[in-house]
């Protein structure tokens, strides 16, 4: 990113502290900070922390508290984004990153990212981490825990998406990794999502292990459901009025373009 101002500098680093490193910390940025705005004090300030093996929450720190651009609640905001990747292995550090960018509903550049970071796993460490079952076997329980982590968070960025077979099936890879609980309801929701009631049915009845999960989305789902039919854009939809000054018909071609303009509004976000 080019910055042209210390405040520019400082709304950076705040905004994408996640993603920061200790790159940052060199020599260059210095001397900008000196030469270019002036700022020799913080400069000299910041010399040690560069040359001395200073943390990296220090330094963006020192700097945001003597430009005084935010308040101290966005200071200690983030210093403890700082800290989340202090102590991380690489790869460790990109998942954690590409996981923020899931939270903050920029899904397909973290989906770009969780192929990268699995294209780098299998090149590092000589596994097929972008199958299932077949090599489930062949590493440890953490590594194990930590494909399942990956692909588990790419299935929620496809459901950020409303891409609920991608969804499923990046869900169910999560699951034949791990095993876990939680995986097994968020393949089950995705399932649910995508295919028709019946054809749900169908799929469940196959898997009789999976019944008690079944029951408890069914569950979740009904409550979600009751929260949604309170929401302004559910109203929309289903405005009794629109039904009986306009035919059948025409009401629901206009709710499936209302539903399609909903969902791309919302992967835009």
């Amino acid at each position: 990113m080019n910055v042209y101002s210390m405040e520019e500098l400082c709304h950076c680093m705040k905004e994408n502290a996640f993603f920061l490193d200790t790159a940052l910390m060199e020599d260059g940025l210095l001397g900008w900070i000196e030469r270019e705005c002036g700022l020799r004090e913080l400069a000299k300030a910041l010399h040690p922390l560069v040359h001395r093996q200073g943390s990296l929450s220090a330094f963006v720190l020192a700097i945001l508290r003597y430009v005084g651009f935010y308040d101290e609640a966005v200071l200690q905001e983030t210093e403890s984004l700082l800290l989340q990747g202090a102590g991380l292995t690489g790869l460790e550090k990109r998942k954690s990153q590409l996981d923020y960018l899931v939270k903050k509903k920029r899904f397909r550049q973290a989906l770009r990212g969780y192929d990268e970071l699995l294209r780098c796993l299998e090149e590092a460490q000589g596994t097929e981490a972008g199958t299932g079952k077949a090599s489930v076997e062949k590493g440890g329980s953490a590594k194990k825990e930590f494909l399942a982590k990956i692909w588990h968070n790419k299935g929620v960025a496809y459901a950020g998406l409303m891409l609920y077979k991608k969804a499923a099936e990046c869900f169910r890879l999560a699951l034949d990794w791990d095993g876990g609980e939680e995986y097994l309801l968020d393949y089950l929701a995705a399932k649910r999502m995508e295919l028709s009631e019946e054809a749900y049915v169908a799929f469940t009845s196959e898997h009789g292990e999976w019944y008690p999960g079944t029951l408890e989305l069914e569950k979740k789902l009904e409550r979600v459901m009751g929260e949604w039919e309170q929401q302004p854009d559910y109203l929309r939809l289903c405005n009794r009025k629109d039904i009986k000054s306009r035919d059948r018909r025409r009401f629901y071609e206009d709710n499936r373009r209302l539903t399609q303009a909903l969902k791309e509004s919302y992967r835009m976000e």
